[in-house]
């Protein structure tokens, strides 16, 4: 069977996920204590304000995915199924790691890195996101093409067919959602972020991952991954660097990468980690796709239950 292994990024986090696993497979609580105490109270005890924060929200992300990813792995053979990886934005690196570019501790050590330069790139560089509902891209590039007069404003998530996610200073993305609404959106929503992540404004914390990365060794996968900045299939150890610090200030292209994921013939899907977003931009990619997902122990038995079947 080919299938999708899908990681989530920010946005999908909350109070007490992975717990389960942690209570009951010793490799969750292995890879969750090794994230620190600090770390691992937050992911359980909160309290939220504080799981939002960019810093501690990535490093949560990655650590509970990879948890739950290492849990699946224990408990379907992996040698009988051939496999491809994407993540969303900070989900990217869950992907990566999964595959076998780079260890656990590399990882957590490099999104730890991640989360804490984007947030000094968004102190340092205000701004803000919305998400456009209902408008094709090119009308949505229009749009934030006029409203780049009042700042930056810039398409960055383009999530599925209809939802398009736009990034910049708030002047910008204020006047983008006027003339969104005003030119037919659906829905036009400012989201509760920190920063405008994905835009030319957090090209600091590019600069600075780029010097993080040369800390690290990266080695061949076992299976390979879709990348975000290009909607490309990864294979090649020695670029994927440079994809990550490009990541962080270029456009997340996931309703592309999704496709060209079920154009490779993958059929079956698994989003690996806390909530179901994946899931459900997957089904508005392409509503013949259906996402199983692993996020507690009952979705992981059902979803190792269905895989087994041939599901």
């Amino acid at each position: 069977m080919k299938i999708a292994l899908l990681f989530p990024g920010q946005g999908s986090q909350y109070v007490g996920m992975g717990k389960e696993f942690y209570d009951k497979y010793p490799k969750a609580k292995e890879i969750i204590d090794s994230a620190g105490d600090e770390l691992k109270k937050i992911i359980f005890e909160g309290p939220e304000e504080t799981l939002k924060i960019t810093k501690y929200t990535q490093p949560a992300i990655f650590t509970v995915s990879m948890a739950v990813f290492e849990v699946l792995k224990e408990n379907m053979d992996f040698s009988k199924h051939e496999f491809v990886s994407a993540g969303h934005s900070l989900g990217e690196y869950s992907a990566l790691c999964a595959a076998g570019f780079f260890s656990f501790q590399d990882g957590l050590s490099a999104v730890k890195a991640r989360g804490e330069f984007i947030q000094k790139a968004s102190e340092a560089n205000p701004g803000t996101m919305a998400a456009i509902m209902g408008m094709e891209k090119q009308a949505v590039e229009d749009i934030c093409k006029q409203a780049s007069a009042l700042g930056v404003c810039e398409a960055v998530n383009f999530n599925s067919p209809g939802q398009i996610v736009i990034a910049g200073t708030v002047a910008a993305i204020q006047k983008a959602v006027e003339l969104a609404a005003a030119a037919g959106a659906v829905k036009c929503v400012i989201l509760n972020v920190s920063g405008p992540f994905h835009s030319s404004l957090m090209s600091p914390a590019a600069d600075m991952m780029a010097e993080e990365l040369k800390k690290y060794d990266f080695t061949e996968p076992s299976f390979f991954t879709y990348t975000n900045c290009d909607a490309a299939l990864t294979k090649d150890s020695a670029i994927v660097k440079d994809k990550l610090v490009k990541q962080i200030k270029s456009a997340v292209k996931w309703d592309e990468s999704v496709h060209n994921i079920i154009s490779s013939g993958f059929e079956s899907f698994v989003e690996v980690g806390p909530g179901k977003v994946l899931s459900g931009l997957l089904r508005r990619i392409d509503r013949s796709k259906k996402a199983l997902n692993a996020e507690d122990c009952v979705s992981l038995e059902k979803t190792i239950e269905m895989l087994k079947a041939g599901a």
